[in-house]
């Protein structure tokens, strides 16, 4: 049986980290969590195999500032400040035929998932006839 090649790292990492920069020299991963921002659809250009759509959103919170709480006689150090919160919407795609059909049947607006893929950059022509580029994930 073929043994694939991310079994094989741990033990050349152990072995011989310069073999693994060889495998590994560049690689497009990205993982994301985060709530579906609608329900999927699948869409089918003739000629082409279909494809399930669907945007993720996901959240990144951070505080802002320092500064000092106290608390009868303690005094406690804590981060205060403003929550500042910014939201990242995704556009996904999954071609695969069995991940495409799942999806499109089980997933739905709000849903928590967690996807995995590659992060894809393209260019179309809108009904304007305007050059806009695109990002999508793979999954």
């Amino acid at each position: 049986p073929w043994t694939k090649a991310a079994d094989l790292w741990p033990s050349m990492i152990r072995s011989s980290p310069v073999c693994v920069w060889s495998l590994v020299s560049a690689m497009n991963r990205v993982q994301l969590l985060g709530r579906v921002g609608q329900d999927p659809i699948m869409r089918q250009v003739e000629g082409k195999n279909p494809v399930t759509i669907f945007s993720l959103a996901t959240n990144e919170m951070w505080r802002t500032g320092d500064g000092e709480v106290s608390q009868g006689a303690l005094l406690f150090l804590c981060t205060l400040g403003d929550i500042s919160q910014k939201t990242t919407w995704h556009r996904i795609s999954v071609f695969r035929p069995g991940l495409r059909d799942v999806t499109y049947q089980y997933v739905r607006k709000g849903s928590r998932i967690f996807v995995e893929g590659k992060i894809d950059y393209g260019e179309y022509t809108d009904k304007n006839n305007v050059r806009r580029q695109a990002t999508t994930i793979i999954a």
